[in-house]
C-alpha cells in the first residue's frame, strides 16, 4: 500500500509483510495514525516455497514485517511502532507520564501473551479458518483459548474502565495493538457473545471501527 502525502518513493518507509498478519497490521495502522507514507511490500512467509533469503536478510527468524526507512533496518513490532512514533511528526501514540506509558505496555504485553496466541490462534484459527479449509480444529487448544478469552475480556474492560481509550482520552498503540486481534476474534460468534457483555468495550470498538486507519488496512483476504 502506498499513502499518498507527497514523499518521494524513497523517502518513503518499506514496509514488508502480509496484510492479513495481525503484526503487520498494527506496523500500518501507527503509520496512518501518524500519517506517514510507506510502500507496502508483500512477504509470504507461509509460501510454499519458503520464506524467500532477501527477506531471512532483513528479519534473521523469518517473521513479518520488517521495516527499512533508508539506511536503517529494523524488526519487531515493538520496535517498529515505537521507532514510528518517535521519528515522525504526528499524534503522539504513546503517553508522555510514566504511569500511563506505563499501563499502555502492560495491555501491549497482554495482547502479545495472551490475546494473539489464544484468541487469535487458539479461537479465529481453529475455529473459523481450519473449517474453511477442511481441517478439524484442534479441541484442546480451543478448550485452552476458552478459558483465557473470558479473563482477557474482563482485564481489558476493567484496564479501560469509563476512558474513550485503552489509556485515557487519546488513542496509543495499545489501542492499535488490540484493534487487529480483536478483528479477527470476533468472527467466532462464542467470543462475539463474551465481548457483548461488556459494554465499555463495545463502545471502545465502535470507535475503533470508526477510525480510517483500522478501514484502510482491512486484509484483502
Amino acid at each position: 500500500m502506498t499513502l499518498p502525502k507527497g514523499a518521494a518513493d524513497t523517502d518513503r518507509p518499506q514496509l514488508y509483510g502480509a496484510d492479513y498478519s495481525v503484526y503487520v497490521r498494527i506496523a500500518r495502522l501507527a503509520l496512518l495514525e501518524k500519517g506517514v507514507a510507506y510502500n507496502l511490500l508483500p512477504i509470504d512467509i507461509f509460501a510454499e516455497s519458503g520464506i524467500p533469503d532477501s527477506h531471512l536478510a532483513r528479519h534473521p527468524f523469518g517473521k513479518i514485517p520488517a521495516l527499512e526507512h533508508g539506511d536503517f533496518h529494523l524488526y519487531e513490532t515493538g520496535a517498529i511502532t515505537r521507532y514510528v512514533d518517535e521519528a515522525f511528526d504526528g499524534p503522539a501514540l504513546q503517553p508522555a507520564d510514566a504511569k500511563s506509558r506505563a499501563r499502555m505496555n502492560q495491555i501491549i504485553s497482554i495482547a502479545d501473551g495472551y490475546i494473539y496466541p489464544h484468541l487469535v490462534w487458539g479461537l479465529y484459527v481453529e475455529c473459523i479458518e481450519k473449517p474453511k479449509r477442511g481441517e478439524a480444529p484442534d479441541e484442546d487448544r480451543v478448550e485452552s483459548a476458552r478459558g483465557v478469552a473470558p479473563i482477557s475480556l474482563t482485564v481489558l474492560a476493567d484496564l479501560l474502565s469509563e476512558h474513550r481509550w485503552m489509556c485515557g482520552d487519546r488513542l496509543t498503540l495499545a489501542d492499535l495493538y488490540l484493534a487487529p486481534m480483536i478483528d479477527y476474534a470476533v468472527e467466532v460468534p462464542e467470543f462475539r457473545e463474551m465481548f457483548a457483555e461488556h459494554r465499555n468495550l463495545g463502545d471502545w470498538w465502535q470507535r475503533v471501527t470508526a477510525l480510517d486507519s483500522f478501514r484502510d488496512t482491512q486484509p484483502s483476504s
